[in-house]
């Protein structure tokens, strides 16, 4: 078992940095965790995301509705979906690994199309590359439609993580069965939920995974575990890092804003200036529009463009005298392109189903309590109001979150403690200049539970060329 152990670790200490992320505070919208920025899905979407290699090939998986209770409508089953890539595979007879990527809070489309970290270290292992999607997401919906089934309280109570991590242990015994790979290690891979998923998937079903890279995991933004303005206090280290004085207009355009919105036609003036596609109601909209701008480029501030930069020149470069507001809008024309009008709702848009599903899973138990209240902050004062949000998730959904599940279920509190005494062969990676950083795991627990991260480094895509490779 030593043997065993040893071998894993130095495996998967060749494996790249992978990392996702996420943002939001209380009163802002909602924060998104995917391996791609929504440029890059934006990007996905108009190019053909169905053109995928021919050794890609598609599955669905009669999967079990509900795991864990033996009620008649229990055992409803719907088609879950995983696609497997087996060009480079050793055969079962070499006991050549099999990669398994979890998907996450969207369709498994997009890490198919952005995404190539399993792909390039598959032949190195001769490894069988396995894709699985997260049940309620992409093709995989229960009841038919994601409307029908969200919109269902008793099919919607199955949206969990404890019943998706479930569905991964099926459907990856199922594939040993069939490939008659009873003896190749299993090793899961996943970045910010998607790595919450992996890391908790080694605890939970260690007879089926010999190993979990859980990268940018925020697995402490739970329950008090972390500061809650850990998140907002690195993006803004980020900007102030890259020019102080990006960092500086930025923290004071909010009070220009709410300046300009208190006079008569305020409001008009805002949604000229911003060329608003509609005209603003409120100028909360245009500060979550820009809180969710600056959140993204510093969470997905990767090479080449680096985005960060980007809006930051564009903040700098605007011609002399223009005003405060004049540099905001330059910096978001630079990063969003020079659009004929602006989408308040562009990272809010109620049909999209990443926005829907991981509103429906942060207001039952993913309860990740980020805001920002620090002084030094860019950004204005908005702290996590716990009870606030259980009233408005109890107004969208008819139920009251639970806050304290993750660490009850998962664990959490006394984390290094805990890992040490039952966990092993975990890899937690991180960039130290990603917000979720602030979340994760940084320090090693023990020989085989690692800790692996880049000091300048942000969240990672799980692409061909952002690769960081440990030896």
């Amino acid at each position: 078992m030593d043997l065993v152990r040893h071998s894993f670790h130095h495996q998967l200490l060749l494996f790249s940095l992978i990392s996702l992320s996420y943002v939001s505070g209380t009163q802002f919208s909602l924060p998104r965790l995917g391996a791609l920025r929504r440029t890059i899905l934006n990007k996905l979407d108009i190019e053909s995301i169905s053109s995928l290699p021919k050794d890609f090939k598609t599955f669905f998986y009669s999967q079990t509705l509900d795991h864990f209770n033996y009620k008649p409508e229990s055992f409803t089953s719907f088609q879950q979906r995983y696609v497997i890539n087996s060009k480079y595979w050793g055969g079962a007879n070499t006991s050549s690994p099999i990669l398994v990527y979890f998907g996450a809070e969207e369709s498994l489309d997009y890490d198919l199309s952005g995404i190539g970290f399993l792909t390039d270290n598959a032949p190195r292992f001769k490894a069988l590359l396995v894709y699985i999607e997260h049940r309620f997401y992409g093709k995989s919906i229960p009841c038919g439609s994601r409307e029908a089934a969200l919109r269902n309280a008793s099919i919607r109570g199955y949206f969990t993580s404890a019943q998706a991590i479930a569905d991964y242990a099926a459907i990856i015994l199922h594939i040993k069965k069939t490939f008659f790979a009873k003896n190749s290690p299993v090793i899961v891979i996943g970045g910010s939920y998607g790595g919450m998923l992996a890391a908790w998937f080694r605890l939970k079903y260690p007879h089926v995974a010999l190993g979990a890279l859980a990268s940018s995991a925020p697995i402490l933004y739970f329950d008090e575990l972390a500061p809650h303005v850990g998140y907002y206090a690195i993006v803004t280290k980020d900007f102030k890092e890259t020019s102080e004085s990006c960092y500086e207009t930025i923290r004071k355009s909010w009070d220009e804003i709410d300046k300009v919105a208190s006079k008569s036609n305020g409001l008009s003036i805002l949604s000229m200036k911003f060329k608003t596609c509609e005209k603003l109601k409120r100028s909360f909209d245009l500060k979550d529009f820009l809180d969710s701008i600056y959140s993204e480029v510093a969470q997905y501030d990767h090479p080449p463009s680096y985005p960060l930069n980007i809006i930051c020149r564009g903040i700098d470069g605007a011609p002399k005298g223009t005003d405060i507001l004049g540099r905001i809008f330059a910096g978001v024309v630079a990063y969003m392109g020079n659009n004929s009008c602006y989408d308040m709702n562009e990272f809010n848009r109620p049909n999209d189903e990443t926005y829907i599903g991981w509103r429906w899973q942060t207001c039952s138990e993913m309860v990740m309590p980020i805001g920002h209240e620090n002084n030094d902050s860019m950004f204005p004062p908005s702290p996590f109001n716990l009870n606030k949000f259980i009233r408005k998730c109890k107004s969208l959904f008819g139920v009251r979150p639970r806050p304290h599940w993750v660490t009850t279920y998962y664990g959490g509190h006394d984390l290094k403690l805990i890992l040490h005494r039952f966990a092993s062969n975990i890899i937690f990676s991180n960039g130290l200049r990603d917000p979720y950083s602030s979340g994760g795991v940084l320090e090693n627990i023990s020989d085989s539970v690692v800790a692996v991260y880049t000091v300048n480094g942000t969240s990672y895509t799980i692409s061909n060329n952002t690769r960081t490779i440990f030896l």
